[in-house]
């Protein structure tokens, strides 16, 4: 490991070297020498040679000494910007990430940086044009092309493409459905060609905003609203955080909106990030007919172009509004004014593998190292969240009831352990589907798992479909009909007869989302039964088409995951039922239950958002079990704050600290081996009493082998983050120079929310 060097982009005295970080599995940086005249400042990128090969990393630091002979240093072969990509507090933040999180620092830069910047492409500083040099030519001269690609009928389609307009950009080619490796096929025979052209001019957003006429002044607040916009508004330009603690249809949007328009008013940035593609297109909706500065988007949903143009609008500040999924977090902003996370609670704010971050932790320290105020919105709080409003380290703004003419929908418990159920359903739920139906209403039946059936099982045997390479079963799939498995993705042909005894007597056991929708597009024929769920809206406008019909407003049965349980209004839906509410009461995982009545809440808040009350049936086989009668009986803050008192007496977060050592074999008895070599490393740290922490394991984890795998789980705790810090600093050390086994992987998960 390289000494630590001034992270200044001053030149130092002495020899130049550049510190680089370049996306590599090895937790260090790796020193270079200059190159001629070539320059690099700290936080831009450089292409270096790494082995045998060319990588692009991001310079952290300049240094006058190496503890690797000058003699065997190599130069830099390219410098790729001429100013930094990050500012000095963002770049800070990246590098205290990958401490923090275990990560090697070049795989955080690589997580920060577009696609085709990781590539080594360069900035949009200009637009890129492409047209053909065929345009304006004889006929002759297209017959001879047409000829040459008589073989290939989509590059014949792309160049009469090109040939219909003078140029064209990049993401009008994409939409059209010519993808880049069409037009380098068209480039490399000399019919396609590409230009640039100097980007308009544009103003810093604030001189062109203007608050709409829709504007805040024209929505009207209640005294809660009031008294929390108030709040975010007291002191716009200081870090502080926020907990926006708000029942479901409280108007938590319209506090941010407003919250907003005052920091795009003082010409400063707004960053929201919410944790599922699927809410970006409603938010963006709203957000850009209330604000008439550039608003732009940041998932996995667009295009690598798409990314690095809204990337860069961004950072040059042109885009006043940058609404994104988690790994928005890392970017760059020129004015930063507010940081935003909707649906704070949600898990996929974590990542689970790879750089193992948790944007919601990481928002606070970014509002800290910038100077701007963060809140957390959610109708259900984090317990993490929760605790540090309630202990004065959040300001904790309440919005206790909804902006509904109609009282918070009840949630009715359905005891179904005696009664005989049509495909899930009991008859009290049927009879009420139809009644809310046949008023005009619409419905919504919430099941959390897709697919048609989870199991297919013979009768015969007892044969089940068990996924070959994962401790679970495959789940049945009729569209097409196959058997999935959703935890390593491997997908077979569904069998005629049975694998095991040839016996042809196969039934499938239990409910998915496709088998819901049959029985109910049955039962229920005069009523479109609309699906939600990964498989029904996988196109890239898909689940903006189903919506629409939705929010169309006509009677209907909207059926789904939890991709329907957060976010969503729709003033229409009247009824809501939970057809399996009992699969987070008895989860390996300690935080089963908080997630579970979290995504019961979420889900019973979509009834009754409007002008006509709403009711919640909730079907469960354990009507008398404590949580669910919690959530029958008691909101979700009377909840969680006796789940605290729990989470207290049982020394877990966040009263204490967790970390979690994976390891991935072939062979378990190799996992294991390398588990007990940690846990020794672990008892022979922790008799320094700066080092002291708990141990649980090695042992095998829930899920026991996915993908082919077998898993092992080491568990670390400590009352202290900063003595476990120092802990998993010695110890991730010490394994790095552990033998270990051909095939093994391991890794540390910093403050889990999988714990499967």
């Amino acid at each position: 490991m390289s000494k630590q060097a001034n992270s200044s982009s001053a030149k130092p005295t002495g020899p130049l070297l550049y510190r680089v970080a370049v996306p590599s599995p090895l937790r260090r940086t790796f020193d270079y020498l200059p190159a001629g005249e070539l320059t690099a400042a700290v936080g831009t990128r450089v292409r270096v040679p790494f082995g045998t090969r060319k990588l692009t990393g991001v310079v952290i630091a300049h240094a006058s000494e190496s503890d690797v002979p000058k003699a065997k240093l190599r130069p830099i072969d390219a410098a790729l910007d001429r100013e930094p990509l990050f500012s000095a507090p963002l770049l800070t933040l990246l590098l205290w990430a990958a401490d923090y999180y275990q990560t090697p620092v070049g795989e955080v830069m690589a997580a920060a940086l577009p696609a085709r910047l990781r590539a080594g492409e360069g900035l949009m500083s200009s637009q890129e044009r492409w047209s053909s040099p065929l345009h304006g030519q004889s006929r002759e001269n297209y017959d001879a092309a047409a000829s040459l690609l008589s073989r290939a009928p989509r590059q014949l389609a792309l160049l009469d493409f090109l040939l219909a307009h003078d140029s064209v950009d990049p993401r009008a080619i994409t939409e059209a459905g010519f993808g880049r490796p069409l037009l380098r096929a068209l480039q490399e025979r000399g019919l396609a060609q590409c230009s640039s052209e100097a980007p308009p001019t544009r103003s810093h957003f604030s001189q062109d905003y203007v608050p709409a006429d829709n504007s805040s002044a024209n929505f009207r607040l209640n005294a809660e609203q009031f008294a929390a916009v108030s709040a975010l508004n007291a002191e716009p330009k200081r870090f502080q955080c926020f907990l926006l603690d708000g029942v479901t249809g409280s108007g938590k949007t319209e506090v941010y909106m407003q919250a907003m328009a005052s920091q795009l008013a003082l010409g400063r940035q707004c960053l929201v990030l919410v944790p599922e593609i699927g809410l970006t297109p409603q938010t963006i909706s709203r957000f850009r007919q209330r604000f008439t500065c550039p608003v732009v988007v940041l998932h996995s949903g667009l295009s690598e172009t798409e990314r690095l143009s809204a990337w860069t609008q961004a950072r040059d500040g042109s885009a006043g509004v940058v609404i994104g999924t988690r790994s928005a977090l890392f970017t760059p902003l020129a004015t930063p004014g507010i940081l935003i996370l909707d649906e704070e609670h949600d898990a996929s704010f974590k990542q689970q593998d790879g750089f193992r971050y948790s944007a919601r932790d990481l928002a606070a320290m970014r509002g800290r190292a910038e100077n701007m105020p963060v809140v957390f919105g959610s109708a259900t709080p984090s317990l993490e969240t929760l605790h540090n409003a309630l202990a004065g380290k959040f300001t904790h703004l309440r919005l206790p009831h909804s902006t509904a003419a109609q009282p918070r929908a009840a949630v009715e418990l359905v005891d179904v352990e005696t009664q005989t159920l049509r495909e899930g359903f009991s008859e009290q739920s049927l009879q009420r589907l139809r009644l809310h139906l046949e008023r005009g209403n619409q419905c919504l039946v919430f099941i959390n798992r897709r697919g048609y059936a989870p199991v297919l099982n013979c009768s015969s045997c007892g044969w089940q479909s068990e996924c070959d390479d994962c401790s679970a079963q495959m789940t049945v799939h009729r569209s097409p009909p196959r058997l999935r498995c959703h935890h390593c993705g491997v997908s077979v042909a569904l069998p005629r007869s049975c694998p095991h005894c040839k016996s042809a007597t196969l039934d499938t056991l239990g409910l998915g989302t496709q088998k819901v929708e049959t029985f109910l597009s049955r039962e229920f024929a005069d009523f479109p039964v609309i699906r939600v769920d990964r498989d029904s809206t996988r196109g890239k406008s898909a689940l903006d088409s189903v919506l629409a019909r939705v929010d169309a407003g006509e009677p209907c049965i909207l059926l789904g995951t939890q991709m329907l349980a957060k976010g969503h209004h729709f003033p229409n839906m009247t009824l809501v039922i939970i057809l399996d509410a009992d699969g987070g009461l008895f989860s390996a995982d300690f935080r089963g239950q908080e997630h579970m009545a979290q995504l019961v809440t979420q889900v019973a808040g979509r009834a009754g958002r409007a002008d006509k009350p709403g009711e919640v049936l909730l079907q469960t086989k354990h009507a008398a079990h404590a949580t669910l009668q919690a959530l029958s009986n008691e909101s979700y803050a009377q909840y969680s704050a006796r789940q605290l008192e729990e989470r207290l007496d049982a020394n877990l977060p966040p009263f204490a600290h967790l970390a979690l050592l994976k390891i991935e074999a072939t062979e378990l008895a190799s996992a294991l081996s390398f588990g007990e070599t940690a846990a020794s490393i672990s008892v022979q740290l922790a008799q320094d009493p700066r080092l002291t922490i708990e141990l649980q394991g090695p042992l095998p984890a829930p899920m026991e082998k996915r993908a082919g795998r077998f898993r092992v789980h080491l568990l670390l705790k400590s009352a202290r983050r900063g003595q476990l810090q120092d802990h998993l600093n010695y110890l991730v050390s010490n394994l790095e120079q552990a033998k270990a086994p051909p095939r093994l992987r391991w890794s540390v998960d910093v403050d889990p929310q999988d714990m499967i």
